[in-house]
């Protein structure tokens, strides 16, 4: 699975059915989502994020702000208010379509990016990269490009913000990601499921991040479990700075 399988599947998801793609739960597929409540999810996120890098002494409020994988805006808008702009770039047209209806503040722009890297954002151009429920549908190759483009475009005090499913749980569906090869959960998606287009889940483990991450100089300094965003995988958030 390459970038250009990725751009399919999530120019698909984008057209049919944005919000569900960006959060997936139960009752919410083909429009289920009420606009707000979906931007609600957003806000409760980020402000918890935001409290726990103050906690840390490395600020509630910046210049630049980079929303990697935005979707349909539900984070640029949240991240909005505590910065002084945010770009939140996403491979899918349909989904920037749909951050552009949902009246995002002036403060946000939205900007296609389709390539396997962030080449069109300059070295030192950003102050916090911000991406959560993202890299998990990449494959690894690509995870690992990503977050060295995220330590190239911080400035030098600027710090990432990356969120990565660690490890399945014992779920029914967590144990199928656990020992189901990705080809037959990608037919079952499509034809099971009826999902618009399959989504992958790569398993993001602890010590293969902090390799790459310190690989590309950097340095994790700070993570924490998030045991919120699904059911059927352990989370992790974790705040990376340039070494």
């Amino acid at each position: 699975m390459g970038i250009e399988e990725v751009r399919r599947d999530w120019t698909r998801l984008g057209e049919r059915d944005p919000l569900w793609a960006v959060c997936v739960a139960p009752g919410k597929r083909s429009g289920g989502w009420d606009e707000a409540e979906f931007l609600a999810t957003g806000r409760a996120e980020v402000d918890a994020a935001v409290a726990w890098l103050d906690s840390l002494g490395l600020g509630r409020h910046w210049d630049r702000v980079l929303d990697f994988g935005c979707g349909a805006g539900r984070l640029t808008q949240a991240l909005a208010r505590h910065a002084g702009e945010v770009t939140g770039v996403d491979i899918s047209p349909g989904m920037l379509a749909a951050a552009q209806r949902l009246n995002a503040p002036p403060n946000c722009r939205f900007v296609l990016n389709d390539a396997p890297d962030l080449r069109q954002f300059a070295d030192g151009s950003v102050d916090l990269v911000y991406t959560a429920l993202v890299l998990q549908h990449l494959p690894r190759p690509l995870v690992a490009t990503y977050l060295g483009e995220f330590l190239r475009v911080l400035r030098p005090s600027g710090v990432a913000v990356v969120h990565v499913p660690t490890q399945p749980r014992w779920t029914v569906r967590g144990v199928l990601w656990r020992f189901v090869p990705w080809v037959v959960l990608r037919v079952a998606q499509r034809v099971v499921l009826r999902y618009p287009a399959p989504m992958r889940m790569t398993r993001v483990r602890a010590g293969w991040l902090r390799r790459t991450v310190a690989a590309d100089g950097g340095q994790v300094v700070a993570d924490n479990p998030d045991r919120v965003s699904t059911d059927d995988w352990l989370c992790t958030r974790y705040v990376i700075r340039r070494g």
